[in-house]
């Protein structure tokens, strides 16, 4: 399946969007390559977990304590920015409806392109999200997939998400 999209340059230009993205699954799926990509077309903030638990989070192991504090702290840098009235997108694995009720409401892209990821103990803890806004499926561009987030965000424009989505996210 041949997925492309070209985005005209106007578009590119309004591209002011004020919310918080979570981008999650697995390791390996390619969520730091479409965040990367998508980033620069939102005009974002990028959280990378990795960036930040290397850089902030340097205490925190991978116990499942530690990830729900991790996942808290991702939640609150991106409400920062959305608070200062720019988009933020946190990419990490979020494996848990528990880390995903910490992270808080989001605009959430569930990448969904493989079964197992190379970390056994994540695999094991890992639990698919019961809902998101997009599922990534393993087809497609990680550009034609930014460009897709960056439509059905520019045409249902939810300012201040993290507020209007309360509970909502895993059923908690």
């Amino acid at each position: 399946m041949n997925k492309s999209f070209a985005m005209e340059p106007r578009q590119q230009l309004e591209s002011h969007v004020n919310c918080k993205i979570l981008i999650m699954g697995l390791p390996g799926t390619g969520k730091t390559t479409l965040a990367l990509t998508l980033a620069p077309m939102l005009k974002a903030v990028l959280f990378n977990a990795d960036a930040v638990r290397a850089n902030i989070n340097q205490g925190l192991v991978y116990s499942l304590e530690d990830r729900i504090e991790h996942a808290r702290r991702m939640g609150w840098l991106c409400d920062r920015v959305v608070e200062a009235g720019h988009a933020a997108i946190a990419d990490f694995v979020c494996p848990t409806p528990e880390t995903r009720a910490a992270f808080g409401n989001a605009f959430v892209v569930f990448v969904d392109r493989i079964q197992k990821g190379r970390f056994e103990d994540t695999n094991r803890l890992f639990v698919p999200p019961a809902t998101y806004d997009l599922r990534i499926e393993p087809e497609g561009t990680p550009r034609y997939w930014a460009q897709v987030i960056f439509a059905r965000l520019r045409l249902n424009p939810r300012v201040n998400l993290h507020q209007e989505r309360a509970g909502a996210r895993d059923g908690i």
